[in-house]
Parts: C-alpha cells; structure tokens; sequence
C-alpha cells in the first residue's frame, strides 16, 4: 500500500482498523484466498413492475434515454425537481455504483454524489486506483431528488427503473455494486437488512453485484467506515481482483 492510499484511508477514517482487521495469513506473507462467496441469483422479475407505459426505456441508445429521463413525469418527483440527474461516469466501465436519489447538490449540479458523500465514494475508490469516470458509471435507483432527501419510496422506483434498466443493459459493467438499502430493493426486490446480505454475492442479468451501505450512512456511523471497506474489496474480487 503506497502513502497516498495510506493518506486516504486515513481520511476516510479507517486505515488503522483495516491493517488490524488484515488476516493472521496475510501478516505472515501468505497470499490472501477469496472465500467462496454464496452465490444468490435474483431474477429480473422479482424487482418491484414498473407504473409506466409499457416498453418505456426499451432499445433507447444513451442520447435518447437522457433525454427521456430529463423530461421524464412519471412520478411526483419531477414536481420539486430543478433537474433529472441520468448517471454519469465511463460508458463501458468495469464498475456500477447504484445510489439511491439525488441529495440538494446532486439536484443544482445535475451529476450523482458530488457532495460529502460523493468525496468520501471517491476517496474509496482512489485507495483501489480507480477513479470517477474511468472504468466507473455511478446512477441512482431514482433520478429526480425526493423532498427532504428522504428515502425514495417503492412507487418512485417502481416509476424509474426502466430507465435504470436500460442503463446497465447498455453499460455492461463487469461487477454492481449497490449502495443502500433502496438500491438494493429497487433493483434485486429484496427488503433484507444490508447487514444481511454484506459478503454475499448476488447477481442481475449475470452480473455479479456486491451490497455495501451508503456513504452518507458511513459519514454518520463512523465505525462502519471499515465495513464498508470491506466491501468494496468483497466487490474487486468479484470483479477479479482487478
């Protein structure tokens, strides 16, 4: 691990956790074995049916699905919203990250987790030598921020997921990683508690995908910083250890 990673973990307030929490194995120099994970295929069909007009986001290319998310009504989202936030990011990345809505800034800026919380996803992904944009797509379960930034509701999703859908129909990442318990629902239909499902691995459409907390959770659980870590290793290896 270089210093300038050591320096980002610190940050995220986790470095000295983490190389405690390194297995009796690795301290004594012997290559570290992924465990077998469990393996929990999910179906498409069992997410939440979508309340739009049938075939919505069917066979959009990328210029014609931001435009049908920014001008998208299909729930009472778009009453309070300054703008639809589509997703930004490498359009043939290795990795998705699925939020769950966007917060007040994402809202004004019209890009997904640029706040405290986007710094901090940021930060985790410097310490594995990826970067926003390269190799990464990151979205959100819904694309209009809910008032309040409250947790976005079974309807609003159920409204946005086609368009999500088609996103990674095109995007073809190698590895999903979900963040927070809305993404989870709005894309698996599971209603489990994360700590449940954190270590497994699940699949959509055959892509492996990874469970993990969200960051602006892990800003207000400090100690949960290193679980979230944790996953975001678990997720490497399902991607290959890339």
């Amino acid at each position: 691990m270089s210093l300038s990673r050591e320096q980002m973990l610190a940050e995220m307030g986790i470095s000295p956790l983490w190389e405690l929490r390194q297995p009796a194995h690795a301290a004594a120099g012997e290559s570290e074995a992924a465990p077998a994970p469990d393996v929990a295929p999910v179906a498409a069909a069992t997410a939440p049916a979508p309340v739009v007009a049938a075939g919505a986001g069917v066979a959009l290319g990328w210029d014609e699905l931001e435009a049908a998310v920014r001008a998208c009504r299909n729930c009472e989202l778009c009453q309070q919203r300054k703008q639809a936030v589509p997703g930004v990011g490498d359009r043939q990345p290795d990795w998705l990250f699925i939020g769950e809505g966007p917060g007040a800034e994402e809202d004004a800026r019209g890009e997904p987790f640029v706040g405290q919380a986007g710094k901090l996803l940021d930060a985790m992904l410097a310490a594995i030598d990826f970067n926003r944009g390269e190799r990464v797509y990151i979205a959100n379960a819904v694309k209009c921020r809910p008032p309040g930034n409250r947790t976005p509701e079974a309807g609003e999703m159920a409204a946005c997921r086609p368009w999500l859908v088609r996103q990674i129909e095109l995007l073809q990442p190698k590895v999903i990683v979900l963040l927070g318990k809305a993404a989870v629902h709005s894309l698996l239909g599971e209603d489990k508690a994360l700590a449940a499902m954190r270590g497994r691995r699940f699949e959509y459409a055959g892509i492996p995908v990874a469970v993990t907390y969200h960051p602006a959770y892990l800003l207000r659980n400090l100690p949960d910083k290193a679980k979230g870590w944790e996953d975001l290793l678990f997720a490497r290896r399902l991607l290959g250890g890339k």
